[in-house]
């Protein structure tokens, strides 16, 4: 799978940092920045697309 994250969007509220820590962290801007692009399919990953509050990362089939 490969995440995506629009730094635009995103309001900082670090809850993809928490639950996937591995794979998103809150920069010094206050916004997100990707660690992993291309993470192993993990629930974690998921749940912190999933919960992202202004929908600023998603998900999509690896090439």
């Amino acid at each position: 799978m490969r995440v995506r994250a629009d730094r635009e969007r995103c309001v900082g509220s670090g809850q993809c940092e928490l639950l996937a820590p591995d794979v998103f962290e809150v920069d010094d801007d206050g916004a997100v920045r990707l660690l992993q692009e291309d993470p192993a399919d993990d629930g974690a990953v998921r749940d912190a697309v999933q919960q992202c509050p202004t929908g600023a990362l998603s998900l999509r089939d690896a090439p």
